[in-house]
């Protein structure tokens, strides 16, 4: 009570004063488009019609996803979009733990036990650039919250691709193919079991599909995909 006098509770998008900490404030939490009530199976793009209905979107139908299941918290654009590029690009490091939180609950359904998560990788020269892979602090996060064991460098990218960005979805596969592995050392300790992937934010699924390719090669369970934000259609 008394630390949040003297630093009362600030949105952590816009900084107005709000009741608790690590929340939203009402126009941001108005404007962050979380994903709920129908959404497809395969990829948690919102869609129309009943909740409790599994039906995948026209993406998914065109193109079949490699993973089994896969959910987003909310849709890249407005106060979503907002955080997503400071944690990833300003150095926002004090969003991990409401990011965290959130993409627990959007986890939830896809838990099943013996599960291991881990992220997508950051090859090491764009670590180096950026000092952190965003996505290994969410699945960190994430992880302790529903209780299950994370492998933060499960994956490794083996060479330096371009950015994704702009790219459509055939030229972001070209883009990574034969350049995401699954480190040798971890093989037995995921041979059989299922793998939730996490990511910041699904474009086309490509980085996602590569290292689902990478796990299930190496032996792994079935995979599901959770990450934040869901770009509603592919470029």
């Amino acid at each position: 009570m008394v630390l949040h006098t003297i630093f009362p509770p600030r949105c952590i998008c816009c900084g107005a004063a709000v009741s608790s900490d690590f929340g939203l404030c009402g126009p941001c939490w108005r404007e962050t488009h979380f994903i709920t009530g129908c959404q497809c199976e395969a990829c948690g793009a919102p869609l129309p019609g009943a909740a409790e209905a599994k039906v995948l979107c026209d993406d998914c139908l065109a193109s079949p996803r490699p993973w089994l299941r896969g959910r987003a918290a909310f849709t890249y654009e407005g106060t979503g979009r907002q955080l997503v590029l400071a944690f990833k690009y300003a150095d926002r490091l004090d969003l991990v733990q409401p990011l965290g939180e959130m993409l627990a609950r959007t986890a939830a359904p896809l838990i099943s036990p013996g599960m291991v998560v881990a992220p997508v990788p950051l090859h090491r020269l764009r670590l180096v650039k950026r000092m952190y892979n965003q996505s290994a602090l969410l699945a960190q996060s994430m992880a302790r919250r529903v209780r299950l064991p994370c492998l933060p460098d499960l994956f490794e990218r083996k060479r330096a691709t371009r950015s994704q960005e702009g790219l459509n979805r055939a030229a972001r596969e070209a883009n990574l193919e034969g350049a995401i592995r699954l480190r040798p050392k971890y093989a037995e300790r995921i041979r059989g079991r299922p793998l939730l992937i996490v990511d910041d934010v699904m474009t086309s699924g490509a980085t996602l599909a590569a290292c689902e390719e990478a796990a299930r090669a190496a032996g792994s369970g079935p995979v599901s995909v959770v990450v934040l934000a869901r770009v509603a259609k592919d470029g």
